[in-house]
């Protein structure tokens, strides 16, 4: 497939599905699943293998996502029920005021987003989002995207996130100093792409209608008694904490023995919810006065309006996987490649390219770090740190319509298709554009 032809096939396939939905306002999955087929029959895949090459990816991303987002919401309706958002939320403004509770949302959500994937991190923190937007009368995209623009920045950026160590190998870069251009870059990135933007956009986007979670997750009526700001946090950051042991698990026991496995086993994000959400059940459930049936009947009923955002971070996942098994992707990775520019910002443009394609900020790093690595090594000049961070910040840009991410935003905060492009598109892609300014700035030191 010619690479002018796979980004033309990318580009009717994005455009019919933001039409389809936003202007004709056909089911967003039935739209995903069908402009997917279309695609790959376009691209010459015979009937049999897009279909199952939809299934194929729409399993892998459920496989994780489903889970994370399930047991997310379970944690997150304890913490509505109990009163425990309704004290973060209390202890937040009382310290940084109502005018700033956006940059505590964005500081929250750099320190949470150290050692969690932006899907787990983000159903971590959406219930403390909705309830603080309620209790402020704070437009609630003036609290999300802070803290989405502060996770995608600690996915993309800063060690020791899962992500970031791909590319970091891949480069021989050296962690310290990694980390520092990861804090120098990404602290104002985030400052500018979360609250700045957010700041500029809320007014601008219209009216918004409220999500359906919304109401799991925020209590009309809190409790007389709200359980305790340390017992809260705890719930909160137990998956968080439980994440970095896994991550730091091969420096603290020998690779491979039983205390070892053990320390991955816990460390693994889906465990770690688990973990969580049954601790949450006690500390903020039948320790609270809840009952067992109270709490089983939390937890299921959280989870029916769950249903459509899990369909539709899915079939964006199989409509991601169709570009990669038609050749869209390979096709297009081969016309950035051929583009004669900087290493720096060749990195940076094969994991935007890699990004469109696959919808993946983790594979967008992993494959132009692989493909860009072995080039460094013969290259002299250019700082494998800041190779990490462009790569990083490429990995993110423009949040596509087959990013997970993409639907989770959409859903959670209850806009439309044209105003998520609007907001969290525009947020990813100001964390691309200002990773790679700063980072050729920096190299001009280096």
């Amino acid at each position: 497939m010619s690479p002018f032809l796979a980004v033309a096939l990318a580009v009717m396939a994005i455009t019919a599905v933001v039409a389809l939905i936003a202007r004709y306002k056909i089911n967003p999955f039935i739209v995903l699943f069908g402009v997917s087929i279309l695609l790959a029959l376009c691209a010459g895949m015979p009937p049999q293998k897009a279909i199952a090459s939809f299934e194929a990816g729409t399993g892998k991303v459920l496989g994780h996502v489903a889970t994370v987002i399930a047991l997310g919401t379970m944690l997150g309706k304890m913490l509505a029920e109990s009163g425990g958002a309704d004290q973060i939320a209390l202890t937040i403004t009382r310290i940084a005021g109502t005018r700033r509770v956006s940059w505590a949302m964005m500081v929250i959500g750099l320190l949470v987003g150290l050692p969690v994937f932006f899907e787990v991190g983000f159903v971590l923190l959406i219930p403390l989002a909705y309830t603080l937007a309620r209790r402020t009368e704070t437009p609630l995209v003036l609290i999300a995207l802070p803290m989405g623009a502060a996770l995608s920045v600690t996915h993309a950026m800063i060690p020791p996130h899962p992500a970031t160590l791909l590319a970091q190998a891949a480069y021989q870069a050296d962690m310290g100093r990694t980390i520092l251009w990861g804090i120098l870059i990404g602290t104002p990135t985030a400052a500018l792409a979360g609250p700045v933007y957010a700041r500029f956009i809320a007014p601008r986007i219209g009216p918004t209608h409220e999500a359906g979670l919304a109401e799991q997750f925020v209590s009309r009526q809190p409790p007389a008694q709200l359980p305790p700001f340390l017992t809260t946090v705890l719930a909160i950051m137990c998956p968080v904490i439980l994440m970095m042991v896994g991550s730091g698990a091969d420096l603290l026991s020998h690779p491979g023995n039983g205390p070892n496995t053990f320390l991955h086993f816990i460390g693994n994000p889906d465990i770690a919810l688990m973990i969580a959400t049954l601790l949450s059940f006690y500390v903020l459930g039948t320790a609270r006065g809840f009952s067992r049936e109270t709490v089983l009947k939390f937890s299921n009923e959280c989870l029916g309006p769950t249903a459509l955002i899990i369909l539709l971070v899915g079939a964006g996942g199989g409509f991601g996987r169709e570009l990669v098994d038609s050749g869209v992707s390979s096709a297009i990775t081969t016309l950035a490649l051929g583009a004669h520019v900087p290493l720096l910002v060749l990195a940076w443009l094969l994991a935007v390219v890699v990004r469109v394609a696959t919808g993946s900020a983790t594979v967008a790093m992993s494959t132009a770090s692989g493909i860009v690595g072995p080039i460094l090594q013969h290259s002299h000049g250019v700082s494998p740190e800041l190779m990490v961070i462009v790569t990083g910040a490429g990995s993110v840009a423009l949040g596509p319509l087959n990013d997970a991410g993409f639907w989770q935003i959409k859903e959670y905060l209850g806009l439309s298709v044209g105003q998520t492009i609007r907001t969290w598109s525009v947020v990813e892609t100001l964390i691309a554009l200002l990773g790679l300014v700063f980072s050729l700035l920096a190299s001009c030191f280096t």
